[in-house]
């Protein structure tokens, strides 16, 4: 069998060599009939040429002296060609013998230009108050990455560290420090270039007050101790002290860092920006107050002979009814190549997302386009931070803009002026100069926060023309000006339409009702602090436009009724804005994980978890309050909060203890958890279940404490505490409540006819009441904002005053609330003060306190438009 097999394996081999070399010998063949083709084709190829050659010699004897300059001018044309490529051939040379400095200096010129470059993209499509944050998390991740700064001061200046148990402050600082600020200056001494800190505060304390109270801190000079600290070091002593300037000094240090250029923009250029343009890539223009991209667009297009005329430009301003004619515009000029401009777009909102609305049309029309289509979308910005209302393919796929007009008061005014053209009747130049100055004061006053507006409004220049065309109305159809007719319509129909809040509807209408009034049509009537109203008799259009450039006064908060204080609340704001912006952004610190980290983090954890209050045993507390007065109730209704709140922090900590040791799964409450104990904030968990509150966690914490020893003195014996801290409470409207409903029963009065009045005694600190109000009850816990309070002397009543500069939230003294009918209540020379549990106001509302002004004729008009409230909560 072998051999068999053996045998047939040689017969088949020999066959398989025999087929081999036949397809050889048919490839050899093959070969050589294509190297004979190309051979006859060569020869050919010869004649023809030799034939062209021939002919070409009987040409040259035809053509004269004409060939000759063409060949010199060829000749030419070589030798510089021949130059160019040797230039090129040195340039490569040089390139190649590069040495490290030049090497290292073209480097960072491309690094420079890349940098520049990108920040540029980026800026033109940032809103304003976004702009330094963006330059300054660039500079300080440049100056990070150059081993300029420590990852542990750039944390601490954007976390604003606080030292947990810090030691007393000393009384030579409570002249000028509060107890956070000194808490701060605590926690910077962990920084070398700040030892010592706290002992200089104690002994140069007169320098470092003057230091503190200068207007421009951050160019001020500093102690002699501390004269020396670099421009970033001064970042975090600003950051500490006063955060009202850090802004400013931020702007200043991205400067000198990075350049002017990162902090001064160029004007915006139309046709840079379309040089960026595609027919797949459309620029996309953020609409603002006065600033209209339409005639920027059709300066550019007329270079191009794209003109509406000629219907190669279509503007469509979009609305209810536009969708099908945008839709067949937009494939039209897709395929034409035409121009197209969806105005407006943000009044469509669901007409923008999906296969059968803007996002998906624009697809259809990227894939067949003609190469000089081109796309421009505008639309307004959404009303909240939070909303989002264009897709966001569509923001990415463009080039986007947001040229944004300045928003001080003279711009303001100069574009509500020039919204209206020559009038000769004088009331209704006196009255529309008026109504102008007024929209710009309302939509200045937004840039005050919730001390300006409790809630964010959108006044816009429709609200402006509507009420302009009802004063010309009325104007022409009475002989009287209907002042209280205008104010109505102007504060509760057109610009109160707007208006979701009560308090804010009051300033709003104040603000009509101390511009719009007849001595408005009498010389030298004042519209704010240093400018008068033009005598409309004298002044015309034109002049009245000059006046605006030239009589209206610097800007300050005293043009908006406002104390010089509000601007210091609204810039420290800006600063917590700015690096809490810069925290959501980096998701974290700019440094990363690691050991240092997670040993602070534990520290805190162990330090919290050891501090963390007893719960309050109830039934021991409810066994004491047999009688279920409403005190008692209110009493047991805050131990049974604040217990869920303390357990939730034990249990939440002791989770993360266990996580961090391996003993447990790390998981995203986790997480979150060990973020907030890192960037010294309240944690989401405790926030559901907990009160409104401002403050940074060590803050917080220490309130929380003060809470729960409030309640250990009120359980007790079950009996309200002399003067009771209504800040401290949960739902502090509860006892106001509870005082009422004790008024009602022990007087046999229906409840509905019960109010609260407040009287502010002249007792300054709680620790000095020593016996029980009479009637209601002594609380204390209560800080204003926008005014001060003067002390009552012997027999007389304290009343409200201008703040001192700096203190933005002096202390109310001890106030006896109690509950009378309404027709009993005090109304005569009081303010009626709305008093909310933290400085957000707004949904944080708890009652209305009546507080003395300094009169019975004086007038409330002051105290409203500066903002004046009463806080629980001093931030």
């Amino acid at each position: 069998m072998l051999d068999e097999k053996a045998a047939a394996q040689i017969d088949l081999g020999k066959k398989k060599e025999g087929e081999d070399e036949e397809a050889a010998e048919g490839e050899e063949g093959e070969q050589q009939e294509e190297q004979q083709e190309e051979q006859q084709q060569e020869q050919q190829q010869e004649e023809q040429q030799q034939g062209e050659q021939q002919e070409g010699e009987q040409g040259e004897g035809q053509q004269g002296e004409g060939e000759e300059g063409g060949e010199a001018k060829e000749g030419e044309e070589g030798e510089q060609k021949k130059e160019e490529q040797a230039e090129e051939q040195k340039r490569a040379a040089d390139d190649d013998q590069l040495t490290p400095q030049s090497l290292r200096k073209r480097v960072n010129q491309l690094i420079e230009s890349i940098t520049y470059t990108s920040f540029q993209y980026a800026r033109r499509g940032l809103f304003e108050r976004h702009k330094l944050i963006v330059s300054t998390m660039l500079t300080l991740r440049i100056n990070l990455k150059a081993g300029k700064l420590p990852k542990e001061q750039v944390d601490h200046l954007i976390i604003g560290k606080i030292e947990l148990n810090p030691p007393p402050m000393p009384e030579s600082l409570k002249s000028f420090l509060n107890d956070t600020i000194w808490a701060c200056c605590k926690a910077l001494e962990s920084i070398p270039e700040f030892n010592g800190l706290g002992q200089s505060l104690e002994v140069d304390n007169l320098q470092w007050k003057k230091w503190y109270n200068e207007e421009k801190a951050e160019i001020s000079d500093l102690p002699k101790a501390f004269s020396h600290l670099k421009k970033f070091h001064r970042l975090l002593l600003l950051r500490t002290m006063r955060p009202d300037r850090l802004t400013s000094a931020m702007a200043n240090y991205v400067a000198e860092e990075m350049g002017d250029k990162y902090v001064e923009q160029p004007p915006f250029s139309i046709f840079e920006t379309f040089s960026e343009m595609a027919p797949t890539t459309p620029i996309f223009f953020v609409l603002f107050p006065g600033v209209d991209p339409t005639p920027e667009v059709e300066r550019v297009a007329a270079q191009y002979d794209i003109t509406s005329f000629n219907g190669k430009f279509i503007n469509i301003s979009m609305g209810q009814g536009q969708e099908e004619i945008a839709r067949k515009a937009l494939l039209d000029c897709a395929v034409q190549g035409h121009w197209i401009m969806l105005q407006n777009v943000h009044l469509m909102q669901n007409w923008l997302t999906g296969l059968n609305g803007l996002e998906g049309y624009l697809e259809t029309v990227y894939a067949k386009h003609h190469p000089n289509f081109r796309v421009f979308i505008s639309s307004e910005p959404p009303p909240l931070p939070e909303m989002k209302i264009i897709p966001e393919s569509i923001l990415q796929a463009s080039v986007k803009v947001a040229n944004e007009a300045p928003q001080d008061l003279k711009a303001n005014l100069r574009r509500a002026y020039a919204h209206f053209d020559q009038e000769n009747q004088s009331e209704f130049k006196a009255c529309l100069f008026a109504l102008c100055h007024f929209h710009s004061l309302v939509l200045g006053r937004k840039k005050f926060g919730a001390q300006g507006w409790s809630r964010i409004y959108n006044f816009n220049d429709g609200d402006l023309t509507i009420c302009a065309n009802v004063l010309y109305n009325y104007l022409s159809k009475y002989d009287v000006v209907p002042w209280d007719d205008l104010k109505y319509i102007f504060g509760e129909i057109m610009y109160g339409g707007h208006i979701t809040d009560d308090w804010d509807r009051r300033t709003n209408a104040t603000y009509l009702r101390v511009l719009i009034k007849p001595e408005l049509l009498q010389p030298n009537f004042s519209l704010g602090p240093g400018f008068k109203s033009p005598d409309p008799s004298r002044f015309e259009y034109e002049q009245y436009k000059g006046y605006i450039e030239k009589k209206l006064p610097i800007e300050s908060p005293q043009m908006f009724g406002m104390h010089p204080n509000a601007e210091i609340g609204y810039l420290t704001q800006q600063c917590e804005t700015l690096f809490s912006t810069i925290l959501d952004v980096q998701g974290g610190s700019s440094s990363g994980g690691g050991g240092k980290k997670d040993d602070g983090v534990m520290t805190q954890l162990t330090l919290l978890k050891s501090t963390t209050p007893a719960d309050t045993n109830l039934m021991d507390v409810t066994a004491k309050a047999s009688e279920k007065t409403p005190d008692q109730i209110v009493c047991l209704q805050e131990c049974e909060r604040m217990n869920i709140l303390l357990g939730e922090i034990r249990r939440s900590l002791e989770d993360l203890r266990l996580g961090m040791t391996g003993a447990l799964n790390i998981t995203d409450q986790m997480e979150a958890l060990s973020l907030s104990l890192q960037f010294n904030k309240v944690p989401a968990s405790w926030e559901k279940f907990a009160y409104f509150s401002r403050k940074g966690l060590a803050a917080w914490f220490n309130d929380l404490i003060e809470r729960t020893n409030q309640l250990a003195v009120w359980t007790q014996e079950m009996v309200t505490p002399i003067s009771l801290c209504i800040s401290y409470l949960f739902n502090p409207m509860s006892f106001l409540t509870a005082i009422m409903q004790k008024t009602a029963r022990e007087q046999g009065l229906p409840l509905d006819d019960m109010v609260l009045q407040t009287n502010v005694t002249a007792i300054k600190g709680h620790e000095e009441v020593t016996v029980s109000a009479e009637t209601g009850a002594y609380i204390h816990g209560l800080y204003l904002e926008g005014a001060a309070w003067e002390l009552g002397g012997q027999g007389q009543e304290g009343y409200l005053i201008e703040q001192k500069q700096k203190e933005l939230h002096p202390k109310l003294p001890v106030v006896n609330v109690i509950a009378v009918t309404a027709e009993k209540k005090k109304k005569i020379g009081q303010y009626q003060c709305p008093v909310y549990v933290t400085s957000m106001r707004g949904p944080t509302f708890v009652f209305t306190a009546n507080l003395n002004m300094e009169n019975e004729d004086s007038d409330p008009s002051k105290w409203i438009l500066s903002g004046t409230c009463l806080l629980m909560s001093d931030d």
